[in-house]
């Protein structure tokens, strides 16, 4: 076995791994139109019997800057990515497994619909910056630090694991109530697939808008 052989096996597991998430990306955008309808109500009965914030109505869109998920230690900046040759997302540099990769040209986090976040789960060393997120629970919270000051307070509603042959890109990234402000984080789960180079499945953790501030405001403890 080469000295390099390990190495571009991490690389596969990490860039597969999160780009197989969104392969199918282009059939959520190309659906949202269809999904996106008007709707009579905002889920607050269903959210209530959860034990959950009510929904809170969305945002200007404004681009993000960092992802805070204080439950499992992630403070993370956020980086603008577009799709590769194979129309996936671009994940985060390899050399930079602590950074947040956005979608940039899909829905801004605070906005109506579901923005996309993706992470690595791990480096050939040691945890990336989606590490922990199969730990989330719903009612975490989620703060997104946007580019014009403001912070954007999402409450996870659930956790899920989907398998990748049963992958539904539909209803992974589809908005759960439409006109409602939603964020999915997404990274790798399952086991290791050394024939495919892939994991086996993805962590979705997916959440909702419920407060905004600002960063002064989060500072104090407001």
């Amino acid at each position: 076995m080469s000295a390099e052989e390990p190495r571009t096996s991490a690389r596969g597991r990490l860039v597969a791994g999160v780009a197989w998430a969104v392969l199918l990306l282009g059939l959520w955008l190309w659906g949202r139109e269809i999904t996106e309808v008007p709707s009579s109500g905002s889920g607050s009965a269903s959210l209530f019997a959860l034990g959950l914030p009510a929904a809170r109505g969305p945002l200007p869109g404004v681009p993000p800057q960092r992802v805070d998920i204080p439950s499992i230690g992630v403070q993370a900046p956020v980086v603008s990515r577009g799709l590769d040759v194979d129309g996936a997302i671009d994940p985060p540099p390899y050399e930079q497994p602590g950074t947040v990769g956005w979608y940039g040209a899909g829905v801004q986090p605070g906005a109506a619909g579901a923005a996309l976040l993706v992470g690595h789960v791990d480096t050939q060393s040691k945890p990336a910056v989606f590490y922990g997120l199969s730990s989330a629970k719903r009612g975490d919270r989620v703060r997104v630090v946007r580019a014009d000051g403001s912070i954007a307070e999402f409450t996870v509603e659930d956790v899920s694991v989907h398998e990748r042959d049963r992958f539904d890109a539909a209803r992974v990234y589809g908005p759960r109530v439409p006109g409602r402000a939603e964020l999915r984080l997404v990274t790798c789960g399952g086991t290791y697939d050394r024939a495919a180079k892939s994991y086996t499945a993805n962590v979705v953790v997916s959440a909702y808008l419920t407060g905004v501030s600002s960063a002064g405001a989060a500072a104090a403890g407001v």
